[in-house]
């Protein structure tokens, strides 16, 4: 399983408007793509603006080019993109260890 971890600001103010389309396009757009796993949204406390989030796949293939390549890609940037501040950080990792 791949972890996509994306770190992303939106404008001020947004939060409410924002927190309504993240959700909408994770369940809508993301959950129906080839290898999605499931999905964790976390939203900043200190800064408001911030959120994480955690996607996890299959295989780095799935997000990187079967989702990224897809129409579907331009669908989600649809909308949650009109919110960013800023492009978002986007990594990827493997799990090398978890809790029971």
């Amino acid at each position: 399983m791949i972890l996509e971890l994306v770190d992303l600001r939106i404008q001020p103010g947004k939060q409410a408007e924002f927190d309504e389309a993240v959700q909408r396009g994770l369940n809508t757009v993301i959950g129906k793509a080839k290898g999605y796993q499931g999905h964790a949204i976390n939203k900043g406390i200190e800064s408001p603006e911030r959120y994480v989030i955690q996607i996890y796949w299959e295989t780095l293939e799935n997000h990187t080019v079967d989702f990224r390549e897809s129409p579907a890609f331009q669908e989600w940037r649809g909308i949650v993109g009109p919110f960013f501040a800023a492009p978002p950080a986007v990594e990827h990792f493997n799990l090398l260890a978890k809790s029971a």
